[in-house]
């Protein structure tokens, strides 16, 4: 809002409501974010030079041993994470982006394409803005022959994850981002190359993912063709051999609230740092995945599966909430944890959470594997709390998202954190156009020894 209130301050009032007005008309998402680019780029410039040598907070000696967390370090655009509303994409919150953005036709839940134009412009887009940019995605989603080559060449027992890093890499090769950098393309409109690299890279995310999970569990099975006139994730659902209108729905609600998650989780963090070295998209967000792929990260919604399932075996359905206590109790005692509950930053249920327990409570509302994440949910946090280690005792988007795949029948855990790196595609790439929008330098923080903290703080 600081950006905006300088920017505003250089011209007219009149003027500011002609440019919403085209900007409400506008169908070239490259175009809109040409002029939103300018625009920002002059407000950071005069932000940094009023504030630029302005202390923003003091780093201790446990942060810097405790991964840096808290640290106020990055910019990002995209979105911030609030201890207490928990995110917000460009100011909205997950209930706001549910009730604003375009839903497909007869549908209740965001499309993807939606955020994304949010994520990249800021502004909430219209039904007719969202359905130019599925028509471009749709037209961009075939693979270069090289790869689908490589994926029908995988051995089955490599990770989904290690495919989808590889095949992301692999496409580098039509990167016109690389192509312009080496021609000696200026600096200052990289960020063009780089969106249109994202943008085609989104666009075959689901062909990549769709084309792994036919390799892995379905007998190598052809995705099909792409229908022109469906949104991203009708296709991909109809590319994975779904085609219940209710899991479309619920995977347009998936994509849509797993993809961004402010700047500093691993995925974002990689994609952001490998980014700024210079290194194309397609680099970058495979360095992200690769991060995502890590059981502290993406891989944390296949353990809560796991756990839940380990749960349903030795106690069965319909368990006492005494029972379900000690079974809890027994986990915490092993040294183990509750997985999917507590947060790095949030204090509060997760608002990623609480949207998917909305979706089951309508559509699943009877399903006994619900029935038992309900009934955690009520359980787990007076344990945590009487516990007394725990700052946040309350579940995360990672304790309800298995549950959800498992009722529509995909059951292959392994498979989750795929879904969640397509869905984080389109967080981590807008925020990467910003980057190089704005001309973010390469990352670099000074490294310590211990022996050199000690000599710093005066330790004896």
């Amino acid at each position: 809002m600081l950006l905006e209130l300088f920017f505003e301050k250089q011209q007219p009032l009149p003027k500011r409501c002609m440019q919403v007005r085209r900007l409400t008309q506008q169908t070239d998402l490259k175009s809109l974010m040409a002029k939103k680019i300018t625009e920002h780029q002059a407000a950071v410039k005069k932000f940094r030079e009023v504030y630029g040598s302005k202390k923003i907070g003091e780093i201790t000696v446990d942060q810097v041993y405790g991964g840096m967390r808290g640290m106020k370090a990055l910019v990002t655009e995209t979105s911030h994470l609030d201890p207490e509303e928990g995110i917000r994409f460009r100011g909205y919150t997950i209930p706001e982006i549910r009730e604003k953005l375009p839903k497909a036709p007869g549908g209740d839940e965001p499309l993807p394409e939606g955020l994304f134009w949010l994520l990249l412009t800021g502004e909430v887009p219209n039904a007719a803005q969202v359905a130019a940019v599925s028509k471009e995605l749709a037209s961009k989603a075939d693979l270069p022959s090289h790869v689908v080559t490589m994926l029908n060449n995988f051995p089955n027992h490599l990770h989904p994850m290690s495919q989808l890093s590889a095949a992301i890499t692999a496409c580098n090769s039509e990167s016109v981002y690389v192509k312009a950098y080496n021609e000696g393309v200026k600096k200052a409109v990289y960020w063009e190359y780089v969106y249109e690299d994202s943008l085609n890279l989104i666009a075959k995310l689901p062909t990549i993912a769709a084309t792994i999970y036919r390799n892995l569990y379905r007998d190598g099975s052809s995705i099909g063709a792409l229908d022109q006139n469906k949104d991203w994730t009708a296709n991909f659902c109809s590319m994975l051999g779904y085609s219940d209108a209710s899991f479309t729905e619920l995977m347009r609600l998936y994509l849509t609230i797993h993809s961004d998650h402010e700047g500093g989780n691993v995925s974002a963090h990689t994609t952001h740092l490998v980014g700024s070295a210079l290194s194309d998209p397609y680099l970058s967000l495979a360095a992200g995945i690769n991060g995502l792929a890590g059981p502290l990260h993406g891989l944390a919604n296949q353990e809560v599966l796991v756990w839940i399932t380990k749960l349903r075996k030795e106690l069965g359905d319909n368990v006492s909430d005494d029972k379900l206590k000690d079974f809890v109790w027994k986990t915490l005692k092993s040294g183990q944890v509750v997985p999917g509950y507590g947060h790095a930053v949030l204090r509060k249920t997760d608002p990623r959470y609480t949207c998917q327990r909305e979706f089951a409570l309508k559509h699943l509302p009877d399903d006994p594997l619900f029935k038992l994440v309900a009934q955690v949910f009520r359980v787990v946090p007076p344990i945590l709390l009487e516990l007394g280690k725990v700052k946040n005792p309350w579940p995360n988007v990672d304790a309800h998202s298995g549950v959800l795949l498992q009722y529509y029948g995909l059951t292959e855990m392994q498979y989750y954190t795929v879904l969640f790196g397509v869905s984080r595609a389109l967080g981590v790439l807008s925020s990467l156009v910003w980057d190089r929008a704005l001309g973010l330098p390469i990352e670099r923080p000074k490294s310590m020894t211990s022996d050199g903290l000690m000599k710093l703080v005066g330790a004896k």
